[in-house]
């Protein structure tokens, strides 16, 4: 299955706050001024995931394909007569767009828009792989292959858990620096290795990690990354958007010896019921996301965050509207 559809014309950008400009017929929890973070998955609060205390995919707000809004599987977007496609329910590359209520979350006045955005996204999906789904354990071994927004959240989420070696794997040496200030205590970089880099974890970690992050979207990684954990309660999570090759292939004896592979969508956090406490960590300076961000950009420059983004130059570009 595709993550998204090929659909064009499209209004792209999944990871935003805004101020509320108007509310549609029925929505009472918002009003003009508030201030919001915008989510590609929702919380309906009703259907069998979100009553179940076990999940965050919510049945009627999940990951939306087909570049329409989720109530009426309508487009708010045209061209002289002629749609123009949502993104991921959101469309934030533009100075207006239409969400569904479920998929906001308020957020308080004074915390800065331009820094919390991070937390619509990657910043919470990296945190919550740790915290949520693999529930990293205090003194235990972690390795993230990939440093970029994620996976640098995700060493942060295992050091705050008290981890006591992190090891990032990035192909790019200057995410060794950058690692550090986020928890990473080893740095490896494949490409300067003779070696698969699932032995050299093995060797350094007397037989493999407790937990690993797929933090890229590469399904052949997703292999590497659970041949680096420890037989018998190793745990893998995948959390990286693929963008080639979708099946996983792995040895059956990797998982047959006691490792766990698990996926993490937004690192299973419900956004109305959860993201508000993140907004507090952040506030209470108990998380980093300022770090994050290599580069504030006009709107009128976006095109210039992209090529950033290509040329693997930055980490999080923010893009400012006009005033």
């Amino acid at each position: 299955m595709q993550a998204q559809l090929d659909l064009f014309p499209r209004v792209f950008g999944h990871e935003a706050s805004g101020v509320v400009e108007s509310v549609g017929e029925g929505v009472t929890e918002f009003q003009v001024g508030d201030h919001v973070l915008t989510v590609f998955i929702g919380e309906c609060k009703s259907c069998k995931h979100c009553v179940s205390g076990k999940s965050n995919m919510c049945q009627k707000l999940g990951l939306e394909r087909k570049g329409v809004m989720h109530s009426d599987q309508k487009t708010r977007f045209s061209v002289k007569g002629k749609p123009v496609y949502h993104y991921c329910a959101v469309s934030s590359f533009s100075e207006y767009t239409v969400v569904h209520s479920g998929c906001a979350v308020k957020v308080g006045l004074t915390v800065p828009m331009d820094r919390v955005c991070l937390l619509s996204c990657g910043v919470s999906s990296g945190l919550g792989a740790v915290w949520n789904v693999a529930n990293v354990s205090k003194g235990s071994s972690v390795a993230i292959f990939g440093l970029g927004t994620v996976g640098l959240s995700v060493a942060q989420g295992a050091k705050l858990r008290g981890a006591s070696k992190i090891i990032g794997v990035d192909t790019n040496p200057e995410k060794q620096e950058k690692g550090k200030s986020f928890g990473v205590t080893d740095f490896i970089n494949p490409d300067e290795l003779s070696e698969p880099v699932q032995q050299v974890i093995k060797r350094i970690t007397d037989g493999g990690v407790d937990y690993s992050f797929e933090c890229v979207g590469d399904s052949g990684v997703v292999s590497t990354a659970l041949q680096s954990c420890s037989d018998g309660w190793g745990v893998t999570v995948t959390l990286g958007l693929p963008k080639g090759k979708l099946e996983v292939s792995t040895h059956y004896a990797f998982l047959l010896s006691g490792r766990t592979l698990k996926g993490s969508m937004f690192g299973g956090w419900k956004p109305k019921s959860d993201l508000p406490s993140l907004v507090d960590k952040y506030a209470a300076k108990e998380i980093q996301v300022d770090g994050l961000v290599t580069h504030d950009i006009p709107f009128n420059e976006i095109n210039k965050a992209l090529e950033l983004m290509l040329e693997n130059k930055c980490l999080r570009c923010v893009i400012h509207m006009p005033r």
